[in-house]
């Protein structure tokens, strides 16, 4: 794993030191397990917590639980300025974990998981309130209703070119990911770790962080993506790359030709937190 020494860091939970470290391949934080065995169970001690955090590993493997192999042993720095090799996983095996613990602190995360999971089984019934569910979130993070309608148009275009994608054969995973990256590069000039980069972002989606103008031309690139590999109908995977760099070219020339016109660049460092900034500014100054 290539993890970058300057994103160590510290999370707090309730009060409590946790530590974490950013993966920037994965673009995953894994959190120090012992560390959160000791705040569910009020085990400060280190010794002790890293013997109920041995006893459950145990318990789990004899249950037939796959969920130890999913974790990871990092170095992370201990209390004596050290490094040594420790017990990690990322957010979605931690949230595993969690559901292991018998603790009061652990219940509000048990609670939020049985009701994430029983809203997904209403979304497969009922796409729709996907959907609804989505709108009335973007809108309480404050965006505006606009760039929603875009946002939400962007989900349906990117939903059709991956679905273009499968029918050629396309993997999902890895394979989404490259050809993403292609369409990337070809309209904006970097890929798409760059592109986060710019707007100092991590395990954050992009597309949630796009300006109005950078979503149209991010939606551009996707369908005419699609629309190509319609007509040219791929044969295997660097087919699909071509493809992808073509329909990202459209957008590409598009950008080029609205900076030409307009004399300012169409994309930019702006974050949804910068631009969030500006929209409460101006209702300020009203």
């Amino acid at each position: 794993m290539n993890k970058q020494s300057k994103n160590k860091t510290i999370a707090i939970f309730e009060g409590n030191q946790i530590r974490r470290l950013w993966d920037d391949e994965k673009e995953l934080w894994y959190f120090s397990i012992v560390d959160v065995v000791a705040v569910l169970t009020g085990r400060p001690d280190h010794k002790r917590a890293q013997s109920y955090w041995t006893t459950l590993k145990n318990r789990l493997k004899e249950e037939g639980s796959e969920v130890v192999t999913k974790c990871d042993q990092l170095k992370m720095r201990a209390s004596d300025g050290k490094y040594y090799l420790t017990d990690a996983a990322d957010t979605e095996v931690m949230l595993r974990l969690i559901q292991s613990i018998p603790s009061r602190s652990a219940e509000p995360f048990k609670l939020w998981l049985a009701r994430t999971g029983y809203e997904r089984l209403e979304e497969t019934a009922d796409p729709e309130l996907a959907i609804n569910r989505a709108l009335k979130t973007y809108l309480q993070k404050g965006y505006s209703p606009e760039w929603v309608n875009q946002r939400l148009k962007s989900i349906e275009i990117r939903k059709a070119l991956t679905d273009e994608w499968e029918t050629r054969g396309v993997k999902e995973g890895l394979e989404f990911a490259i050809l993403t990256d292609e369409i990337t590069k070809a309209w904006t000039g970097m890929t798409t770790k760059e592109y986060k980069n710019l707007k100092g972002l991590k395990k954050a989606n992009l597309r949630d962080n796009m300006t109005n103008l950078e979503l149209v031309l991010n939606m551009l690139a996707e369908t005419a993506t699609t629309e190509i590999s319609g007509k040219r109908e791929p044969k295997n995977f660097d087919e699909n790359k071509t493809v992808a760099r073509e329909g990202g070219s459209v957008a590409g020339n598009a950008r080029k030709e609205i900076e030409s016109k307009t004399g300012k660049k169409a994309i930019t460092a702006q974050n949804a937190k910068t631009l969030h900034a500006k929209k409460e500014q101006k209702k300020f100054k009203k």
